[in-house]
């Protein structure tokens, strides 16, 4: 995979955000991660990143959704699988999926993007094989 690295902000602080990705055929996998020092700021960033994902992709209906667990987070509520659909800056259409969740003081962004999704096997596949491992 690809890496990348940026200052962004986040719950009022700016820390730094590392990424990787690769693309399979016309689907791009993708995982992020912060650490943000402070207990207190981990639930709003995982609310802050779940807003964004709607904002990035220009989406015309609220972002949907779900409460969400992964082998070895930290429990949160603010935890959660995202449900997507909008637009590139390009107008193309896309859709994305993505898992935000927290280890510690540590956010995680997991995240499919494509302009048609792979079936449910292969979201699945990828989702269900996140884990943290300590």
């Amino acid at each position: 995979p690809a890496s990348h690295s940026r200052r962004v902000t986040l719950a009022r602080t700016t820390v730094e955000m590392s990424l990787y990705a690769c693309s399979a055929g016309d689907v791009s996998y993708a995982l992020a991660f912060a650490d943000l020092a402070d207990p207190a700021r981990v639930g709003p960033a995982l609310e802050e990143l779940g807003r964004a994902l709607a904002a990035n992709v220009q989406a015309a209906a609220p972002a949907a959704s779900a409460p969400l667990a992964v082998a070895g987070m930290t429990p949160n509520d603010r935890a959660a699988a995202w449900r997507v659909e909008g637009r590139l800056p390009d107008g193309r259409a896309v859709q994305e999926r993505a898992a935000l969740f927290a280890y510690g003081t540590r956010i995680y962004q997991a995240t499919v993007v494509a302009a048609r999704l792979p079936d449910d096997e292969a979201l699945g596949n990828f989702f269900g094989g996140l884990r943290v491992m300590p």
